[in-house]
């Protein structure tokens, strides 16, 4: 048809391959459609009710098929550089095809890779990632086939350049003799259709990314938004981002809310805790652990059926545990800097322990006068600049990768059970009391590396993948590795109560991040639809001989927890951030802040969970229990306070990650 209309072959050519590159883009979006139903299953959305999400994914891809497209177009106005004019100009066009197809591909494997990994889709975050491209590599390496993935991306790349020589001789053998004249003006044409895919409208503004954002469930933007358009629109967005002035507006709303001073004008977040008595007769050790992906849903705290964690429930019966913590964002990084400043990473695209400037924080753990104070780390804490952060622990001693006899288990280091028990080895030689940090890691991919051959007498369990997915697994590797994280805690704690220290210690466990899946045969649907099973972690304060048992289910952030231990321990400190002791019998007002990558900022309460797109202007107000019933008016009203309160909560993070300063 074109042939007949005279249009130049160059024209034909990029017809072509427009079409194959649309058809491209939408088979890996409907692959992604597949992958993501089985995380959000309890959305009842059928395939017509995702048409809006498939045009808006459609509009992005073409988008990108034309930048890549629109080189051979406008290069090709001078004929000489033509893909028809020479031998070698068909080489180069064709070669610059397969490498532009490699680099489609590349983002196609990275973005199934995240969604695999986070169960969220591609964007700059990743960068946090590739500044440790050795640690990054070696867990690629051992979690997948990447042999195989790399030989199946060159054999496609070189399959689709086949492709197009074969298209390009067949446009050649369908205008040759037809005198077909080389006019410039389709080219012109061409190439004003291009741009205008480019913009992504007919009218008015561009095409961005936030535009993905406007469906009103994740789910919808998770399909819609293309891999490569995340990616590069969240890249601007890795720089801190902070205004002193809107800091400083929302104080009084801020002072309110947290019960800081009313009075107080001067735009100062210090206040000085004074605490005189003691737990026991000696001040009390402290061993802080922060277990890596510890989602509560998927553990026997929330009344999983697997019965994933037997025995850090029967810790969570004889201790403070609170059963509705979350933390500020997903990732361990973030959870680090979050239980250490008292503040939520709140930097959307880069973490906070990779930016120089947000290193000198002001931390309660140096309060703890007289204490010796150990890190403890089966790999090395250089991966996302943990090690950065740590630095402002005054005299802290670090246990970290070449430090142990143990060997390397995968990427991440020894075992969980043998740098507890390297740090029980520590502890029982200790004099003076100590604040320890310990910081595990097995509990992560691979999975299937994550259990140490040696520990024979942990016995994994087979389950039928249906049953595992019900219950918020993907597979059994992963089952059994969050089996496995209960198992070390329990050696350790066999072996610290045969210490002296034992005594006279506060173990502290809390979740670094959960992970994303389906908790609703557990929670209500919000906590499924919402993600919140990214931020829900349990939270526990263990110390038989000196705390009294207590189940408390209010709302509460893991930022609360150094001026939580420190009003146990008894300690005067400084608090200078925005953690509160959640023991203070004067706290009112629970809540939880939490954001993503996604752009959403919210505020988790006893009852209610608020939500803001920061991309679109879109809010949400959500029960956080089946029994609660609100009027539309109350709807409003909660959503209003709630709002202000979020967005007030947000600046002053913001503000206080660039402003904490150490010697302040």
């Amino acid at each position: 048809m074109l042939v007949k209309y005279r249009i130049p072959k160059t024209i034909i050519w990029v017809v072509k391959l427009f079409l194959i590159f649309v058809i491209l883009f939408t088979i890996y979006r409907l692959a992604t459609y597949f992958v993501l139903r089985q995380w959000f299953r309890t959305y009842d959305i059928n395939l017509v009710d995702l048409v809006p999400a498939f045009l808006m994914g459609l509009r992005y891809d073409i988008r990108w098929i034309s930048i890549l497209l629109l080189p051979i177009v406008l290069i090709s106005m001078e004929r000489k550089w033509s893909p028809f004019h020479s031998p070698f100009n068909k080489k180069v066009w064709t070669w610059y095809l397969a490498i532009g197809t490699f680099l489609v591909f590349f983002f196609f494997a990275a973005g199934f890779v995240n969604i695999d990994y986070n169960i969220e889709p591609l964007d700059a975050g990743a960068m946090n990632f590739a500044e440790d491209p050795s640690i990054s590599f070696k867990m690629i390496v051992e979690s997948y086939p990447l042999f195989w993935i790399i030989s199946g991306l060159i054999a496609a790349v070189l399959f689709f350049r086949w492709m197009y020589r074969r298209n390009h001789w067949q446009v050649v053998t369908k205008t040759d003799g037809k005198g077909i004249p080389y006019r410039r003006k389709f080219f012109i044409v061409a190439a004003i259709i291009l741009l205008v895919f480019i913009w992504g409208n007919f009218w008015g503004m561009p095409l961005t990314r936030k535009d993905s954002f406007r469906f009103k469930n994740k789910y919808m933007s998770y399909l819609a938004i293309n891999p490569m358009q995340n990616f590069f629109s969240t890249l601007k967005e890795r720089k801190p981002n902070f205004s002193k002035e809107k800091a400083k507006a929302v104080f009084p709303l801020m002072s309110q809310w947290m019960q800081w001073p009313v009075s107080d004008t001067s735009f100062s977040y210090k206040r000085v805790i004074n605490n005189t008595d003691s737990v026991g007769s000696n001040m009390p050790n402290i061993v802080l652990v922060q277990l890596e992906s510890f989602s509560m849903y998927k553990s026997s705290m929330s009344g999983n059926p697997l019965s994933t964690t037997p025995y850090l429930k029967s810790l969570s019966d004889s201790g403070i545990f609170f059963d509705r913590c979350f933390t500020p964002h997903f990732s361990t990084a973030r959870a680090l800097f979050a239980i250490l400043t008292g503040i939520p990473d709140a930097q959307l695209f880069k973490f906070s322990t990779r930016i120089p400037e947000a290193l000198d924080q002001h931390t309660i753990v140096n309060d703890f006068k007289g204490y010796e104070k150990f890190y403890f780390l089966g790999g090395s804490p250089s991966f996302n600049n943990f090690e950065g952060i740590l630095k402002n622990i005054n005299g802290l001693q670090m246990h970290t990768e070449g430090s142990f006899s143990e060997q390397p288990i995968n990427v991440w280091g020894i075992s969980d059970k043998d740098l507890y028990l390297e740090a029980n080895k520590v502890f029982k030689k200790q004099t003076k009391p100590f604040f320890a940090y310990i910081q595990t890691a097995g509990n992560h991919h691979p999975y299937d590396k994550s259990i140490a051959p040696v520990d024979t007498d942990f016995v994994k369990i087979d389950k039928e993948k249906a049953v595992l997915k019900n219950y918020g697994f993907r597979n059994e590797a992963e089952f059994n590795a969050f089996r496995y994280s209960d198992y070390c805690i329990q050696k350790f704690m066999e072996a610290a109560k045969k210490e002296s220290y034992f005594t006279n210690t506060i173990f502290v466990f809390v979740g670094d991040h959960g992970v994303a899946g389906n908790a609703t045969e557990m929670y209500p649907e919000v906590w499924t639809q919402q993600s919140l099973t990214n931020e829900h972690v349990p939270l526990l304060f263990y110390a038989p001989t000196l705390l009294k048992a207590e189940k408390r289910e209010e709302v509460v952030s893991q930022i609360d927890i150094l001026p939580t231990i420190a009003g146990l321990a008894h300690i005067s400190y400084t608090n200078t951030t925005l953690g509160r002791d959640l023991l203070d019998t004067n706290k009112r007002n629970d809540f939880a802040f939490i954001t993503s990558t996604t752009g959403t900022i919210g505020m988790v309460t006893d009852s209610f969970y608020f939500v803001r797109n920061i991309n679109f202007p879109d809010e949400q107000l959500f029960t956080m229990r089946n029994d609660i019933k609100v009027t539309p008016e109350q709807s409003d009203s909660i959503k209003k306070a709630l709002s202000a309160f979020t967005s007030a909560y947000f600046e002053t993070a913001k503000y206080l990650i660039m402003n904490n300063k150490k010697g302040k």
